[in-house]
């Protein structure tokens, strides 16, 4: 056989890898090292242009050593690719200001949607991708694999066992990619123990691991106070039980972050209660734990919780309702995100979440100039699947709708839903004939505009006022005329044809609260199981720990 091309060795990565440990092994005693030689360890089992991760989710941050790795002299490190769920810390961005990074693979920005904006015009990050979490996820084993991991856990022992705790989220998907690519992987941890309460992951997956001055950063990003809520946010909320969740039988659901949302789920005890709903409607969730989910459980609504990650004060309500939510032998939650992706993707029959800018086909898109804010897990969550091969009601009812006006393909349809107000922040119009996500790609040569939700997943936009069910449109035309049917008074809405909108309206696909026997007037916040952080407290019998910037008693 001709040898020519061919390769000469078929270990190097592990070669490389041994390489690396050996470099980074002046600075730890086994697999533990001390928190001040965090940099100069990092600077040993990293190199130029290498692909890194260091774990920034959507909530748990390995945030020491994040800082760590900015402190590095960008003349050892540099030109590093950073692939990793989420940038949302400064020091995520830092990396690429100092020149220690250069290129970005990301799903969800958050809180640094500002600065990524800024830093993208500026030339300091060239972006791969925007990605849903699946869609990288799935990367790290394909083409983006980490060669260095940087995680964080709740607690190690000195063979490097972990215990993620409540906040597993990523971690066992970034150290799977890595470690079984010869990659190095590094962990902080808020303790050393001698026995770790669970092993999440093995030791012997994990390279290295220090115990942070400080724990790992929690974002309470799922926490809504009831007193925010207002009674457009009721009416809304009212809309999307009576007109969605009731009429289709919707039992498993997945809610995105917002406060609408969150006032469905204070409304399910009370106004879901009068409809005759309980048992019918909302039992089995992919959902982190929300606190204002605590009324609907307690009232005897929610059967099954599995989570994405967890929620900042909690734990100890969790572990007092094993019944509801994926626990361990040590009681506390086990969330995965992963996994959940897959839950709310595959086995959930309703999406329901909010976005930035809707346009005239149902597209949605939190990318504007002035912010980047990113997609999470939004496009799988909210996407029809077609490898879907099970029925249920609410999926067969929604493809009945959508064949009776020509619509083709599977049997059943995914209820996708976008509830949001007609304007946003500084009276902006949620609702706009383009979307600014065009604009971006184009002055950035991007050849995919970075919509977050494409149009013809969308069935359904709720507003404050009514209904556009997009399954009951036939053409374009009528899908357009749907959404300016409900975009209020905005520019879009008041250019709707009134002939055409009443003849939607006479077939369904527009309804108003009154056609559904909504009074808006009623739409107060009297209605809301718990009106206040501390009313949802006493819901969960002194269980619920909110964090201190939500306790104002």
């Amino acid at each position: 056989m001709d040898g020519a091309g061919a390769r000469t060795s078929w270990d190097s990565g592990r070669r490389d890898r041994a390489a690396r440990l050996e470099a980074a092994g002046q600075y730890a005693d086994g697999k533990i090292f001390a928190a001040e030689h965090a940099t100069a360890l990092l600077e040993a089992v990293i190199k130029p242009f290498d692909r890194i991760c260091v774990e920034g989710d959507n909530q748990k941050q390995a945030d020491f050593l994040a800082s760590a790795l900015a402190a590095a002299d960008p003349a050892r490190l540099h030109d590093l690719h950073v692939v990793q769920s989420g940038v949302v810390l400064p020091e995520h961005i830092d990396l690429f200001r100092r020149g220690i990074a250069k290129k970005l693979d990301f799903s969800y920005s958050g809180p640094q949607g500002g600065a990524l904006a800024r830093a993208l015009r500026s030339g300091i990050i060239e972006l791969g991708a925007i990605h849903t979490y699946l869609e990288l996820f799935a990367r790290y084993f394909m083409d983006l694999t980490p060669r260095v991991a940087i995680i964080a856990a709740a607690a190690a022992d000195r063979q490097g066992n972990l215990y993620t705790g409540a906040n597993t989220e990523d971690t066992p998907t970034i150290v799977e990619a890595t470690a079984f690519k010869h990659g190095i992987v590094v962990a902080q941890v808020n303790e050393l123990v001698e026995t770790v309460p669970r092993v999440d992951i093995p030791g012997d997956q994990v390279d290295f691991v220090t115990v942070s001055p400080r724990p790992f950063y929690v974002e309470p990003l799922f926490t809504r106070d009831p007193a925010s809520l207002t009674e457009l946010h009721v009416l809304m909320g009212m809309l999307a039980i009576k007109g969605i969740y009731a009429p289709y039988g919707i039992r498993r659901l997945n809610h995105g972050i917002g406060f609408a949302t969150a006032a469905i789920e204070l409304l399910l005890p009370t106004y879901g209660a009068s409809l005759g709903l309980r048992g019918r409607i909302a039992t089995h969730w992919a959902l982190n734990p929300h606190p204002t989910l605590i009324p609907a459980i307690e009232g005897g609504w929610v059967e099954q919780v599995h989570c994405f990650g967890s929620e900042v004060g909690m734990q100890d309500y969790i572990r007092a309702r094993p019944d509801i939510f994926f626990t361990g032998r040590d009681g506390s939650l086990r969330s995965n995100r992963a996994l959940c992706q897959v839950a709310g993707l595959y086995a959930c029959d309703l999406f329901i979440g909010a976005t930035l800018q809707i346009d005239l086909a149902g597209n949605s898109s939190t990318v504007l100039p002035d912010r980047i804010a990113g997609f999470g897990g939004a496009p799988n969550m909210g996407s029809d699947p077609h490898g879907r091969r099970h029925a249920s009601e609410p999926w067969l009812k929604a493809g009945a709708e959508a064949a009776s006006v020509g619509g083709q393909g599977a049997p059943g349809r995914k209820l996708v839903v976008q509830l949001v107000e007609t304007f946003g922040e500084k009276m902006t119009p949620v609702f706009v004939e383009r979307l600014d996500c065009h604009d971006l790609a184009e002055s950035q040569g991007w050849a995919v505009a970075p919509i977050m939700i494409r149009g013809d997943d969308v069935t359904h936009v709720v507003t404050p006022e009514g209904i556009a069910n997009l399954l009951l449109c036939a053409t374009p035309e009528e899908r357009a005329q749907a959404i300016r049917g409900v975009a209020g008074y905005t520019e879009v809405g008041r250019a709707r044809d009134p002939e055409i909108v009443a003849r939607l309206r006479a077939r369904g696909a527009i309804q108003y609260p009154m056609d559904i026997g909504i009074d808006p007037l009623a739409a107060r916040r009297q209605l809301l199981a718990a009106r206040s952080i501390r009313d949802l407290v006493r819901w969960s019998q002194g269980l619920y720990e909110p964090p201190a910037k939500f306790r104002n008693w």
